[in-house]
């Protein structure tokens, strides 16, 4: 679940990267596509917006997916903004989040090794040897 490492982006008001329209519906496909492009561009906290918009517009099934993996993607934020704490807690409870969808197919994300990631860079967070993590969310 791990990447080439980019710089992220690290303040929500960056000059001249405006914040994305909120309510937008997407399949989910569209969704994770949109997100991981995001991720790939250093824009966790963006990724997260539209990570949000599916967690609100889901079905009661499904909520839990989507804000789990809203919560990874602000977890990447915060810890590039070096909140190692709020990195550490919301990665946590991301992977709290979708642990319940371990095992299904889940749109393609592969769920295991997600909570695999997110209880590792949760750990390191706590610990202090953290480092900005990156976000994959399908193989």
């Amino acid at each position: 679940m791990s990447r080439p490492r980019r710089q992220v982006l690290n303040s929500r008001n960056v000059r001249g990267v405006p914040r994305l329209p909120e309510g937008v519906i997407r399949t989910p496909e569209d969704t994770l596509l949109e997100a991981q492009r995001l991720l790939d561009l250093g824009m966790p906290f963006h990724a997260h917006e539209v990570l949000e918009d599916a967690w609100k517009a889901a079905p009661e099934a499904s909520r839990a997916l989507w804000k789990g993996l809203a919560q990874l993607a602000v977890g990447v934020t915060h810890a590039a903004r070096g909140n190692l704490a709020g990195a550490g807690a919301l990665l946590t409870r991301g992977a709290d989040n979708i642990e319940p969808y371990e095992g299904t197919s889940a749109h393609g994300v592969d769920i295991t090794a997600l909570l695999r990631w997110g209880r590792h860079h949760a750990a390191a967070m706590a610990d202090g040897t953290a480092q900005v993590p990156v976000l994959c969310l399908r193989r």
